[in-house]
């Protein structure tokens, strides 16, 4: 039974990123999405969106737990969510090629990978934080 349990915790955790990706897949799919009034305005939006796609990847990834300080884990920690969202991005880019209105941008894409990894650093740092504060 408690491996049943550590399963499905396991799989629940994967519904933050999947609902940010499937909504990211939904608005992508559109000829035109609403944005803000600002110039790069687009590219913010790519920023904090996969930042939060990469956030809750990394939590779907590794959880709430710390191991060791090793300099290998913390890379890991970032680059396996960042490099996953990335080639979303990637994808998506390319998908918003065939969608009429919309185009594949190198820039947009730019955007989504500094989210990426942003979101996934902060991952790290919260993370560090509450294993502290759980001490």
């Amino acid at each position: 039974m408690k491996s049943f349990l550590s399963k499905l915790v396991k799989v629940i955790r994967w519904i933050p990123s999947l609902f940010i990706g499937c909504c990211s897949w939904i608005l992508s799919s559109k000829s035109k999405v609403p944005m803000p009034d600002f110039k790069s305005s687009d590219k913010v939006v790519h920023l904090i969106c996969f930042a939060g796609f990469s956030f809750f990847t990394a939590f779907a990834f590794f959880g709430l737990s710390q191991p060791g300080v090793k300099k290998w884990d913390k890379a890991k920690r970032i680059l396996l969510p960042s490099l996953f969202v990335s080639i979303y991005g990637i994808i998506d880019e390319i998908h918003q090629s065939f969608v009429p209105g919309r185009s594949c941008s190198f820039f947009d894409w730019c955007a989504d990978t500094l989210g990426a990894v942003i979101g996934a650093v902060l991952f790290l740092i919260l993370g560090r934080i509450g294993v502290r504060g759980e001490r």
